[in-house]
Order: C-alpha cells, then structure tokens, then sequence
C-alpha cells in the first residue's frame, strides 16, 4: 500500500512538472498566439469566435456612434464577410460607407454608396444614399483656382436626388447645396475672367464674364461680373492695380446660406 501511495504521489508531482516546464517553453516560443492556443485548451474563452451578426452590430453602432469609425469600419466589415446573408448585412454595407464619409474618405465613400445603390435598387434609404454622394463631391470641393471638378459633381449628384426623389427629407439641405456648389463655379469663373484681365486678355476675359451670366445669373458674383463685362466692352480698363481684381483665394462663407450641418454632418478630411 505505501508503495502505491509513493508511486502515485511522484506520478502527480512529475505532472505538475511537466505542465510548469511546457508553459515555461511555450513563453519562449516566437510570438503570442501559440501561447494563446494553449491556453484555450484550458479555458473556455471563446467569446470572439461565438460573437454572432447581432453582437457585433451592436458593437459597431456602438463605436460609431462614439465617433470610434475606424473601429467600427473594421466591425460592419466583418459583419459582411462572416454573415453575408443575415439581416444585419445590408445595415453594416450602408454604416461602412458612412465610416468612410466621416472619416474623410470621400473617394472610398462614394464607390460604396454606389456600389449600394447598384446592389439595392428599391432600398428606402435610396434618398440618402445619394444626398451622401452628394456631399462626399461637396466635401471635396476645394479653391476657386484649382479644379473645379467636384463641384459640377456635387451639383449633379444634388439635382440627381431631386429628379428621382423630389419629396425626400434631403430636399431642401440639396436644394442649398446646389447654390453653393454653383455659386462656387460662378467664383471660379470670375477667377480665370480676372487672371485674364490681369494678363491683358480682354477678349478670353469677356467671352469667360459672358458665360458667367448666362450660365450663374443669380450668383453672388454676378452682379459685379456685369460690371466688369460693361467696362471690358466699352473699351475701358478697370482702374487699380491688377492684385486688386484677382478674388481671394478659399472657400465662400458657406454658412450664409443655411445650416450646414443640419442633415448630414461634414466630417473632417484624413484621407484624401
């Protein structure tokens, strides 16, 4: 009997042994997850693997709505590559287009909300997808002397949610952002019309001050385009000095037409 007792009490302390020297090793093994792995063997922490669409959806509106998007970017992400399929997909492709937006990613913002567009047609957020388009251009529009590319797409993608959905919430913030948008082409205009004068190009100034006024009569700018275009076609220079007659370089005061932020928040730019 003691025999037995001896054998099984060096056959328990030999165990602990064993169990202390492989954790020992394991610690030195290149990298965590091996250590991780066998200590799952162990526990019963599985919390990340069992995490369900409804979980993590609640986790990713919850980053969002602390402003956390990049986290929350990586959560709608991986709510649609393991559950495709489930009733939470379709939010999570629309919140990730959101991150993108408000993260200043306008590119990637605009390809994933049309890419939503594209795959749900007959969505009832349709109208704010394309108000978010819109906005993704607007955000993006920058100086009067740079391109003023964006613009144009702005006041495209604002008159497109009006055409198709002309009752929608977005309706009046598009109406607005369409006469900032061209009251900004109406200053890009008056800027290459001055660059012109400054540079002694009476001809290209007028035929630019012309198109102004056909193209933005209700422009803040017009009345003074009209001003100039009269003295042009009289033959007059404009007195001062040519510094005088190239605008200021920046954005309008967009707040002097309305709320901004009143439907949709403009984000800070990071990424573009």
């Amino acid at each position: 009997m003691n025999s037995l007792v001896t054998n099984s009490s060096a056959q328990n302390l030999f165990g602990k042994f064993a169990v202390f020297y492989l954790c020992a090793a394991l610690l030195f093994l290149p990298g965590c997850s091996v250590f991780k792995d066998f200590k799952s063997m162990f526990t019963d922490d599985s919390s990340e693997i069992q995490a369900g669409p409804e979980a993590l959806a609640m986790e990713g509106l919850d980053d969002f709505g602390h402003g956390n998007y990049s986290s929350a970017l990586k959560v709608f992400r991986e709510i649609q590559e393991r559950f495709p399929f489930s009733s939470y997909s379709l939010m999570a492709e629309l919140k990730a287009a959101d991150c993108h937006y408000y993260l200043g990613h306008f590119s990637d913002a605009i390809s994933a909300y049309e890419d939503f567009a594209k795959n749900h047609p007959t969505n009832e957020a349709m109208p704010y997808i394309y108000f978010q388009i819109g906005m993704c251009h607007y955000s993006k529009m920058d100086t009067i002397d740079r391109d003023p590319g964006s613009a144009y797409d702005a006041e495209a993608a604002f008159s497109k949610l009006l055409r198709l959905y002309p009752n929608s919430p977005y309706t009046e913030e598009a109406k607005t952002k369409i006469k900032d948008a061209r009251d900004f082409l109406a200053g890009h205009e008056m800027y290459v019309a001055k660059f012109y004068m400054k540079t002694e190009k009476r001809e290209q100034s007028m035929a630019r001050l012309q198109y102004l006024l056909d193209t933005y009569p209700d422009s803040s700018v017009a009345p003074e385009a009209q001003q100039l275009l009269a003295l042009l076609q009289a033959g007059e220079t404009p007195k001062g000095k040519w510094r005088d007659w190239i605008p200021e370089i920046g954005l309008p005061d967009w707040s002097i037409f309305g709320d901004f932020g009143k439907i949709s928040t403009t984000p800070t730019q990071q990424g573009e």
